[in-house]
């Protein structure tokens, strides 16, 4: 199966997108553009990559199909997704990201923005549509390696002067952070903007070998190195981002990944929001503890920002979404201490990073006991790899099927209360303890998520689900819908 779209943007094998595909979809983004009339022959549009080693080659093949079709590329080079974003959005141009996020380095992906921000989903699907009808065309299939004039520095300076509006010079002092560079490519100016809100800034990790962080889904590996780092720098904070930072991971004075739902938490109450909205993979217990308006929907930010939309339609005017991952959407312009807020429709994981930091700050407490405020339950997320998407469908196809199925599957887990199908299956059993199982959209993995009253309970809930995803047998010994 080639690469398809997911929940966010373009998404397959790096030998599949250097190549051919990538001027395909390059050529499909280009034709639906000027079709709908968001550019016009000849208008600037952007191109931003990450740090793997085979983003400079798509990028450089998008730029090619890109001035064949007769636009002009502009070259930002390597910066995070929503820095590209916003500055698309302030000179009014659309924008392609090369980049496959948190996945592992042998995959890649693209992102596309029009001038007034995200593509929808029914823009995805005429990219996918004029990509077959072009599929046979030579002219739109063909490698050619092209170039932009570049405008790297004024994409990262707009962005990192967005991101130092949040808070004063002083408005981190006393905190010792540590930051994960990795292969972020937000790890240098990550630390710039900290050290300007007053924070002493330790550098971890630096890589010049692409490393996978999945903020969603810490792996132990990872996990132990933030422990280690908090101990041996006695810290009071780690962060860090994704490949291409527009989700944050931050990690307590003890080195323990917050959840990313949390971080959104914390973003909508530093801003005083009043309409919320994030996917069903979002703690349960959000409503409760936010005090705004929260619209749940399906995984993807182009279904949170379909509903920030739609709030902005009907009058709301202090609107922000954000999803299990962390990743922060600022719909609506919000007033700040220093100044105005701008609203940014994309995932963003600085605005996160800052405001936790922030409020273990202003409490002058250390940040487990500033999460620990919030009354959500515990929530944990997993993801088994290498799940066959077929192996996937199928297990979806069979749980679906009946009530006696989903129960049966279950049991050795508990006795199922309620389901929910609005995007994978989220189950709540008669103890509340909630699993909910999401195939990936753009992966061949099979997410994991749980919440229970404590840590061990969850951790528990976990083990058994995962578990039990990982044994099921494609069906052939239960009974078949």
């Amino acid at each position: 199966m080639g690469p398809k779209f997911g929940t966010s943007g373009l998404r397959g094998l790096a030998t599949e997108l250097v190549g051919s595909v990538s001027a395909l979809h390059a050529t499909a983004f280009a034709r639906m553009l000027l079709d709908e009339g968001y550019v016009s022959p000849g208008s600037a549009i952007l191109i931003g990559r990450d740090f793997r080693p085979s983003s400079p080659d798509i990028a450089a093949i998008c730029m090619g199909a890109l001035k064949r079709v007769g636009l002009t590329p502009l070259d930002c080079g390597e910066l995070p997704t929503p820095a590209l974003a916003l500055y698309g959005l302030k000179i009014g141009a659309a924008s392609l990201m090369v980049t496959g996020s948190h996945i592992p380095a042998d995959r890649n992906g693209i992102k596309f923005y029009r001038p007034d921000g995200e593509i929808t989903k029914a823009d995805e699907q005429a990219i996918t549509k004029l990509a077959e009808q072009l599929s046979l065309n030579a002219a739109a299939t063909a490698i050619e390696y092209g170039s932009g004039v570049d405008h790297s520095i004024e994409a990262a300076r707009l962005f990192r002067d967005r991101c130092q509006v949040l808070l004063p010079a002083d408005g981190l002092r006393g905190l010792k952070v540590g930051v994960y560079q990795h292969s972020s490519v937000a790890r240098d100016m990550l630390v710039t903007i900290l050290e300007n809100c007053g924070a002493t800034v330790v550098s971890l990790g630096r890589s010049e070998i692409f490393i996978p962080v999945d903020t969603e889904a810490v792996s132990d590996e990872t996990r132990e190195k933030l422990a280690a780092w908090a101990k041996e720098y006695e810290l009071d904070a780690i962060v860090s981002t994704d490949g291409d930072a527009d989700r944050p991971l931050v990690a307590d004075e003890d080195g323990i990944p917050l959840r990313g739902d949390l971080l959104g938490l914390i973003s909508a109450s530093f801003l005083k929001a009043s309409i919320i909205a994030t996917p069903v993979t979002s703690n349960s217990g959000i409503e409760g503890a936010s005090g705004a308006e929260v619209i749940r929907t399906r995984v993807g930010s182009p279904y949170v920002i379909a509903a920030m939309n739609e709030a902005l339609e009907r009058g709301e005017r202090a609107v922000i979404g954000f999803e299990a991952n962390g990743g922060v959407m600022v719909a609506s312009n919000f007033p700040v201490a220093t100044g105005t807020l701008e609203a940014l429709p994309t995932r963003d994981c600085i605005l996160p990073i800052l405001t936790a930091l922030h409020a273990a700050a202003e409490a002058k407490a250390p940040l487990s006991v500033v999460a620990g405020q919030h009354a959500l339950q515990i929530a944990l997320s997993d993801r088994i790899q290498n799940y066959a998407i077929e192996k996937s469908g199928l297990l979806m196809t069979y749980l679906r099927a009946s009530d006696e199925n989903l129960s049966q599957f279950l049991g050795p887990i508990g006795r199922v209360k309620a389901k929910s199908d609005v995007d994978g299956l989220r189950v709540t059993f008669e103890d509340g303890r909630i699993l909910h199982i999401r195939p990936s959209g753009n992966a061949p993995e099979l997410r994991c998520y749980v919440e229970a009253g404590n840590q061990s309970e969850a951790e528990k809930l976990m083990a058994q689900g995962l578990a039990l995803l990982d044994s099921w047998d494609g069906g052939l010994s239960q009974s078949q819908p």
